[in-house]
């Protein structure tokens, strides 16, 4: 049984900087894509990144240079690197898998399979 397990939110002042991370389980971890996505209260869920094995790594364009996507297959963890934050970085951020069949691991919702239950990320100005 696949599990994600998000760490790493909490409450933050703008201009400050966090650290996500996902704990995968249940999973052969070099053959998925990971991603990170994010949901605001009354938006829907958006991709901020993905990476494959190879760390070759696609991100939302609106988010390059603040956030960094990362991962480390020897710990089956994934990490999302959060600068200068803004209040509407708030939202709740989930890691997500799915199987890699080939491409890049672009961070589109519907192609993932599995997910985390989420972190709260709450930036206040």
């Amino acid at each position: 049984q696949v599990q994600l397990v998000e760490f790493g939110g909490g409450p933050v002042q703008a201009g400050g900087s966090l650290r996500l991370a996902c704990a995968a389980f249940g999973l052969t971890y070099t053959k998925y894509c990971m991603g990170w996505f994010r949901q605001a209260p009354g938006y829907g869920r958006e991709g901020i990144a993905g990476i494959d094995s190879d760390g070759e790594i696609k991100y939302l364009d609106r988010v390059k240079g603040r956030f960094t996507i990362s991962r480390d297959n020897a710990k089956n963890t994934l990490y999302l690197q959060i600068n200068s934050l803004k209040p509407e970085d708030t939202a709740m951020y989930y890691c997500a898998a799915r199987s890699r069949v080939g491409g890049y691991c672009y961070p589109a919702v519907r192609e993932y399979d599995y997910w985390g239950q989420g972190t709260q990320v709450t930036v206040s100005s």
